[in-house]
C-alpha cells in the first residue's frame, strides 16, 4: 500500500525523467520579497509570462518593520525589496497582499488561515519553512530562486523524490508541554540532520490530539531536522479548520473536496523507508543551549558534557557553548535573559498569544526584559483584540507590534544586540540569526512568557 506522500506525489507527476528527476505539478506558489526578485528578473529577460498567475500569491514579510507600517520603510534595502515585490506582482498580474492590508502577514501564517493551503496540494515557496503548510495535509517544501522561476514559467518543478519517514508520538503530553516542545524534543533526539533526504509524516495520538495551530508549529520545524518537509494526514480537525475560510471550496465543491480529502491517508500496511516512535510522556518544556535547533534539552536538565564525544564533535560543541557563554554540565534554570520574542511562522498564531497571555495574566513583565510580541498576520492581530488578549498583555506591561517576520531573522529593525540573551519562539538559533553576536534560546510561548515575567529562564509549570 502507498504512503500518503506517495499518493499526493503520484497525483502530481507530469512526467518522469529516466534516471533523473520527476516533473511535478505545483498547485500553489507563494512569493515573498527576499527570494523572488531574481526569478522575476529571469522571467523578464526571457520575455516570459507566468503560466498560471491565479495560483501564485505574493506577500512581503521578512523585511517589513513591525511598527509604523503606514510610514515609508526607513531601511533602504528593506524598502527596495518590498517595493520591488509590489511592482513585480503588478507587472505579472499576480495577487499581492501588500503591507498594511488586512491580508498581509507572514506568508506561512496567512496561507493556512485564508484557506489557500489545502489538503492534497503541492505547495512551494522560496523559503525553507514552507514545510509549515504540511499541517494541512499538503506536500509543501522550500525551493531555490531558480526553481521559483521554473514554477512561475511552467507551474511545474523538477524534483528528486525524497524517501519517506514516519515519526509517531504516542501517549499524552504533560502539563505545560506544547507542540513546540515536541518538535524541539524530536530534534534533540534525531539531530538536525537525522531526517536528511526524507519527507516526514507525523502520526500517533499526540499528533492527532494537537490543534491545527500546534500541527502548523510541528510541521514548520521539520526542516530543522534536515527533512525536505513534514506533513500530517488531514482529519476532521483539518476540515473544520478549513471550512468557511476565504479561499476554501464552497457549497457542492466543498462536499466534493472533503470526500477526496478523506482518502488522503497512508494505508494500514504502508511501508516507510524509516519509522521512529516516541512517547509523549518523556517530553517536558524544552530550551536550546547551543547554536543549532537540535542542541536542546528539557528545561530542568543540564547541558550535556563532552564525555564520549569524538574530537570533531567536541570542537564544534565547544565553539557553540563558547558563543552562548554556557558551560558543559550547567543548568539553564535561573539564567538571566534580556529579550523575549513571541512570533514568527513558528509561533505567531492566535493559540500562541492565548498561551502567552494565560501565563502573564495578573503578573508584570520583568523590568529589564525587552519583549517583542509580534502577531503572524493582521488576522491574528484582529483575533487578539476581539478576545481581549491585548488588554491582558497591556496590563502586564507588554505591547503588541505589527505583523511580520520580526526578530526571527536580522532582516528588519527588530535585532537583538550582541551578547544579549533572547528567549525566542522562532525556529533557528544560529550564530547571529537574531542580530550579529545575539544569543538565542529557542522555546515555546509558555517558556517565553515565564522568562518575560521573571527575567530569567523559568519552568512555566511553576507559574501555571
Amino acid at each position: 500500500m502507498n504512503t500518503l506522500f506517495d499518493k499526493i506525489w503520484d497525483a502530481h507527476i507530469v512526467q518522469k525523467v529516466e534516471d533523473g528527476p520527476t516533473q511535478l505539478y505545483i498547485d500553489r506558489l507563494y512569493c515573498h520579497e527576499v527570494t523572488s526578485p531574481q526569478a522575476f528578473a529571469g522571467m523578464r529577460s526571457r520575455g516570459l509570462k507566468c503560466f498560471r498567475p491565479e495560483q501564485i500569491f505574493c506577500m512581503p514579510d521578512h523585511n517589513t518593520p513591525t511598527h509604523d507600517q503606514d510610514k515609508p520603510i526607513e531601511d533602504p534595502i528593506s524598502k527596495n525589496q518590498v517595493d520591488t515585490l509590489a511592482k513585480n506582482a503588478a507587472d505579472f498580474g499576480l495577487t499581492h497582499f501588500g503591507m498594511n492590508t488586512p491580508k498581509n502577514g507572514i506568508i506561512h501564517v496567512v496561507g493556512p488561515e485564508r484557506g489557500l493551503s489545502l489538503p492534497g496540494m503541492t505547495i512551494v515557496c522560496g523559503d525553507s519553512h514552507t514545510s509549515t503548510h504540511g499541517a494541512m495535509g499538503a506536500v509543501a517544501f522550500g525551493i531555490g530562486t531558480s526553481e521559483v522561476e521554473m514554477v512561475m514559467a511552467s507551474q511545474c518543478i523538477l524534483q528528486q523524490k525524497p524517501k519517506s519517514m514516519r515519526i509517531s508520538v504516542n501517549g499524552k503530553l504533560g502539563k505545560g508541554v506544547t507542540a513546540k516542545d515536541v518538535a524541539l524534543y524530536l530534534m534533540s533526539k534525531i539531530s538536525t540532520s537525522g531526517a536528511t533526504g526524507f519527507f516526514i509524516e507525523y502520526a500517533g495520538e499526540v499528533v492527532r490530539d494537537m490543534s491545527m495551530e500546534g500541527r502548523l508549529t510541528l510541521c514548520n520545524l521539520s526542516i530543522e531536522m534536515g527533512a525536505r518537509g513534514g506533513f500530517i494526514a488531514p482529519d476532521e480537525k483539518t476540515f473544520a479548520y478549513v471550512k468557511g475560510r476565504e479561499y476554501a471550496p464552497k457549497g457542492e465543491e466543498w462536499e466534493k473536496a472533503v470526500a477526496y480529502w478523506k482518502t488522503l491517508k497512508s494505508g494500514e500496511d504502508a511501508v516507510f523507508d524509516k519509522e521512529l516512535n516516541f512517547d509523549g510522556a518523556d517530553i517536558e518544556p524544552m530550551v536550546t543551549y547551543g547554536t543549532n535547533p537540535g542542541m536542546g534539552m528539557g528545561i530542568t536538565q543540564s547541558i550535556p558534557t563532552t564525555e564520549g564525544m569524538g574530537e570533531a564533535a567536541k570542537a564544534s560543541f565547544g565553539k557553540s557553548l563558547k558563543y552562548m557563554g554556557f558551560k558543559p554540565g550547567e543548568k539553564l534554570l535561573g539564567k538571566k535573559i534580556d529579550y523575549v520574542f513571541l512570533g514568527a511562522c513558528t509561533n505567531g498564531r492566535i493559540e500562541d498569544f492565548r498561551a502567552f497571555a494565560s501565563l502573564v495574566k495578573g503578573k508584570k513583565k520583568a523590568e529589564q526584559v525587552v519583549a517583542w510580541l509580534v502577531p503572524g498576520s493582521w488576522m491574528v492581530d484582529a483575533q487578539i483584540r476581539e478576545e481581549g488578549i491585548d488588554k491582558v498583555l497591556q496590563e502586564a506591561g507588554f505591547e503588541i507590534r505589527q505583523p511580520g517576520c520580526s526578530a526571527c531573522l536580522a532582516m528588519n529593525d527588530d535585532k537583538v544586540p550582541a551578547g544579549k540573551y533572547a528567549v525566542s519562539t522562532s525556529n533557528r538559533n544560529f550564530e547571529g540569526r537574531q542580530g550579529p553576536g545575539s544569543r538565542t534560546i529557542l522555546a515555546s510561548p509558555l517558556v517565553a512568557a515565564a522568562a518575560a515575567i521573571t527575567g530569567e529562564i523559568t519552568d512555566p509549570r511553576t507559574l501555571m
